[in-house]
């Protein structure tokens, strides 16, 4: 499988080669073109992740129910993806370590990582974010998308994320939730919310905006229904 992403980083666009036989599993309504021999099906994804129970997780973490599968019969087919909001895409190796992914930044991945649906504590309820999280495990490339830009950060120790900015953080990482100085009446008067702690070693990927920001700007400007 060869992925190539274009148009990045504001309306990033993924162009997907397959090999012969190799399979693809994406979001629901998440392709925007293919070849005409790839075989598109839909499925609740059986084993580890998968199956009703898994697809009422998904949901509830913010996902589709259904996932879409893209099998190619033979090789150089191409499957062409884009997330439903504007921003960038991520590619991402798994090679046996966990990666925790916020709702809505999954987009698609190889057919040998298994999708799971975690509960993340209070610490992430409390946080006004996503109480369910996926975890993605296994081996193989996974696509994640963000809400305007993507970046990198390598954390050796200690650092501060807001949390309606993180994509995703590897499991190595421990997180807690907190304000983002010494007082609470300062955080609340400055308007920046709760953030995450992380501390370890690991790799946390973060959005340039924050979806739920927009959301309440947007709404507060249209029309009552």
């Amino acid at each position: 499988m060869n992925i190539e992403l274009l148009h990045q980083p504001d309306s990033a666009i993924a162009r997907v080669t397959l090999n012969s036989g190799e399979e693809l599993v994406a979001q629901a309504g998440t392709m925007i073109a293919m070849s005409g021999y790839v075989n598109a099906s839909t499925t609740l994804r059986q084993g580890k992740g998968g199956g009703i129970a898994g697809g009422l997780k998904r949901m509830l973490a913010g996902e589709s129910l259904f996932l879409s599968v893209f099998r190619s019969p033979t090789a150089g087919n191409e499957v062409w993806l884009a997330p439903k909001l504007l921003g960038d895409l991520l590619i991402y190796e798994m090679t046996g370590k966990d990666l925790i992914v916020q709702a809505t930044s999954y987009l698609a991945c190889s057919s040998e990582v298994d999708i799971t649906v975690g509960f993340q504590g209070l610490k992430s309820l409390f946080s006004g974010e996503s109480i369910f999280w996926l975890t993605i495990s296994g081996y193989g490339l996974v696509l994640l998308t963000s809400f305007g830009g993507i970046y990198e950060i390598s954390v050796d120790g200690e650092y501060i994320v807001d949390t309606g900015h993180i994509v995703a953080f590897e499991r190595s990482l421990d997180f807690s939730i907190t304000k983002p100085g010494s007082s609470w009446l300062g955080a609340f008067l400055g308007g920046e919310g709760l953030v995450c702690r992380f501390r370890g070693q690991g790799k946390v990927y973060c959005q340039t905006h924050n979806p739920g920001a927009f959301g309440s700007l947007v709404g507060s400007k249209l029309p009552p229904r």
